[in-house]
């Protein structure tokens, strides 16, 4: 009776399941996406083949697959595939399954692959816990997470695993998927709403498959046609998924189109981040440093500009002030770009460190008893008792290396000023030279 139960449960549970679940592919060849790795000739196909399937770790954005590949990975290769999150395991559960994977090799012949869902979740104890039993073989560690794991697994565990990194899926990849869970659901797709689908997944296999899900039941009865009106019902209204890792990519790229000139492309980027719900005074203070960083003297106003947008960001808040955000960075990709002071200061820090100097005696404070006595302050020339307003004068040590570390550029402001500088410093005093100032 108890089976009969069973079977009926189990029946209703796969009718209840997500789209995205009851899609999950059963083997290789109906992976959709990541055929770098598992086409005719991906490397991960070509060790299953060979029955040797590596510790590796998966990297990639949500709903890429990697929970799906690392379980026809292990099929494929002949290993019993043993499952753990790492939001919900601690060390005592890694330390069960390592026991029994030992056991089960012992005693059947049998490998095991250790799926780690999360691993970036695990602290520095819980991976490191995983070092011996991986270089002994007693389990083969799949492991899967959506942020970089250069930066959030541990050195000696990164280099005991491969790595492979899962892309977004395309356009019309997701349009194939699209297409299978419309039969699925047995509800046909406009082609308005299939690229409204695909448009809103941005790469997700999963959030196209659960928006189709919740689409294909507003479009009721069966056999409808799903329109755009459906999915936009379906997901209300579009957000953006940020980790921590595109958090750094996509400030990375709000940062170069910017540098590059690109108003577009910087809008795009600043959309992306505050959508994601990037913080609005972050973004600010990025904006600030690329204001010295990368226009520099080619637009000395971009600076003033730049730190009264990050001002206003305190005063204003978001969401007015996605505005001014956009304000500075139009107005810092339009402006011409130098990085000169960039270089410059490059420059001095490292004559630096190579060598420390100390102040000539003639810079050196003068403004204590004995001084004089001393030396300090003696033979300075005050530049404001010239009427060029400057003074042939030494201010850099002969023995400071790597002179000089100013490159003066002509872009913008910066080719003017320089040529100003140079002439005021080439003009003929007029009238009779001050004497000095000690």
């Amino acid at each position: 009776m108890s089976s009969l139960f069973d079977e009926a449960a189990e029946r209703r549970r796969a009718e209840l399941a997500p789209l995205a679940e009851r899609l999950r592919p059963t083997r290789l060849d109906e992976v959709v996406g990541q055929q770098h790795l598992i086409g005719p000739s991906g490397p991960l196909r070509a060790l299953v083949a060979a029955g040797r399937l590596p510790s590796m770790i998966l990297w990639g954005p949500a709903g890429t697959g990697k929970t799906t590949v690392a379980r026809l990975l292990a099929a494929g290769a002949g290993f019993e595939l043993v499952g753990l999150s790492a939001v919900s395991s601690g060390v005592r559960d890694v330390r069960e399954e390592i026991d029994r994977a030992r056991r089960r090799l012992g005693e059947t012949g049998t490998a095991t692959a250790l799926f780690i869902d999360e691993i970036h979740r695990f602290n520095r104890a819980q991976q490191d816990l995983l070092l011996p039993a991986v270089e002994r073989g007693d389990i083969v560690l799949l492991g899967a997470t959506t942020e970089n794991p250069y930066f959030e697994v541990n050195a000696p565990l990164l280099s005991r695993c491969t790595l492979w990194r899962l892309v977004p899926l395309a356009p019309e990849e997701l349009a194939t998927l699209a297409a299978r869970g419309a039969a699925a659901r047995h509800v046909t797709l406009s082609e308005e709403a299939r690229d409204e689908l695909v448009a809103y997944a941005s790469g997700d296999a999963r959030a196209l498959l659960t928006t189709l899900d919740a689409a294909a039941t507003l479009a009721a009865p069966q056999g409808a046609q799903v329109e755009v009106v459906h999915v936009r019902q379906a997901r209300d209204q579009r957000l953006v998924r940020q980790s921590r890792d595109t958090h750094y990519d996509q400030i990375s790229a709000l940062i170069k189109s910017v540098r590059g000139s690109d108003p577009d492309a910087g809008l795009y980027w600043l959309a992306t981040l505050l959508e994601g719900g990037e913080s609005a005074r972050y973004v600010a203070r990025r904006l600030v440093i690329l204001a010295s960083e990368d226009v520099g003297l080619a637009d000395p106003q971009a600076l003033v500009l730049a730190e009264a947008a990050a001002r206003a960001i305190e005063l204003v808040g978001l969401p007015e002030g996605a505005l001014i955000l956009a304000h500075a960075t139009v107005a810092l990709a339009l402006a011409p770009k130098s990085n000169s002071v960039t270089r410059a200061l490059a420059a001095a820090r490292a004559a630096v460190r190579a060598r420390a100097v100390e102040v000539p005696d003639h810079l050196r404070s003068s403004g204590f008893v004995g001084a004089t006595t001393e030396g300090f302050g003696v033979g300075y020339r005050y530049p404001h008792d010239d009427p060029r307003g400057w003074v042939e004068q030494a201010y850099l040590p002969e023995e400071v290396p790597g002179r000089p570390f100013y490159a003066p550029g002509s872009r913008g402001a910066e080719g003017p000023a320089v040529t100003r500088w140079r002439a005021r410093r080439q003009s003929t005093p007029e009238g009779p030279q001050s004497p000095p100032v000690e």
